[in-house]
């Protein structure tokens, strides 16, 4: 089912649906649109990682560090932008890219040891490299292994359903 562009967006020239990483609680359809870019939630982060995208909006800044899921921001909006009653619905997990250091036959267990939720393993493999797998149904989404990555290999995505994700 194709996602509506707001007129704001098209206006701009932004047609691509947003795939940026919203403070939990965000309202699935419409954020851009309800989101005043105020910075109430930004002002309630305990962990102050929210921070203002170049449309106004805001996101989780997760290389400053991890969410707690308090649900500070969402208690400071003063729209329906982002809602207590939907950081369960928080549809971001852990991935890994090929930058990362374990996978090139360096020593590193840096996003294993700051997980935890213990959704992040190493599986060794011939050669004395280690494969990192995501249990993406243990994965809360949080942004420890983000910001603690040395590589920056380490990102969210949008979950895919599956149990464990195995990187190659």
């Amino acid at each position: 089912m194709p996602t509506q562009t707001s007129r704001r967006a098209f206006l701009r020239g932004d047609l691509r649906p947003s795939d940026e990483v919203r403070p939990p609680g965000m309202r699935t359809r419409g954020f851009e649109q309800t989101c005043t870019g105020c910075g109430d939630c930004a002002e309630a982060c305990p962990e102050a990682i929210i921070r203002t995208d170049n449309r106004g909006a805001v996101l989780l800044d997760l290389s400053l560090g991890a969410c707690t899921f308090c649900g500070a921001c969402a208690r400071a909006c003063p729209t329906d932008a982002l809602n207590e009653a939907r950081i369960a619905d928080w549809p971001w997990v852990a991935t890994v890219s090929a930058a990362c250091l374990s996978l090139n036959g360096v020593s590193c267990r840096s996003c294993e040891d700051a997980c935890d939720a213990r959704a992040i393993g190493f599986r060794p493999v011939l050669g004395g490299k280690s494969r990192p797998i995501f249990d993406q149904g243990a994965c809360t989404g949080c942004g420890a292994c983000v910001s603690i990555c040395p590589a920056g290999a380490v990102s969210l995505a949008k979950s895919t359903g599956a149990e464990l994700e195995l990187c190659q």
